[in-house]
């Protein structure tokens, strides 16, 4: 049976409304031979206490930023996320993969506890396929170090 609106399939309208240009989730990739980040200004006192540097060698650190709109359909963001970075570590040949919530690629913000649920989930799933993941700590603001090689597969940006 085929279902359509005025000639759309129902699945595409589906996909379509999560699909606004203006307001979408935002992924920035970018692999990096050394990541490095120390804690430095806690911003949001609901979540833990982190005081420790952390250094990585051979990492795809995704950037992300979850906007208000998205909190209406996670599952469909996490998904996306997880095939993104993925994909990108692949492209890399890499199997590590780090989460940054990285809230400064739109003016848009989702609820800091709907964001870190959503990192959580993506985080345990690429675990579960057999990458190495982890999350920057939530909540603060980083110094961080990045040194990435100049090829375009290193930088990756995707919105979805």
């Amino acid at each position: 049976m085929n279902f359509t609106t005025n000639g759309i399939h129902k699945t595409q309208l589906a996909k379509n409304q999560f699909n606004n240009k203006n307001n979408i989730m935002k992924l920035l990739m970018i692999y990096c031979n050394r990541f490095a980040y120390k804690p430095q200004i806690k911003t949001l006192a609901e979540f833990p206490d982190f005081d420790q540097a952390e250094e990585f060698q051979d990492v795809l650190v995704g950037f992300i930023q979850m906007e208000k709109e998205d909190e209406e359909n996670p599952k469909y963001f996490e998904t996306k996320l997880v095939k993104s970075l993925k994909w990108a570590a692949k492209k890399n040949t890499t199997q590590r993969i780090i989460l940054h919530s990285f809230a400064h690629l739109s003016e848009s913000k989702a609820a800091p506890a709907v964001t870190k649920e959503l990192f959580d989930a993506v985080e345990q799933r690429l675990q579960n396929t057999g990458y190495e993941c982890v999350q920057t700590p939530f909540g603060y603001f980083l110094d961080i170090d990045v040194k990435a090689p100049g090829r375009s597969s290193a930088r990756i940006f995707k919105s979805f």
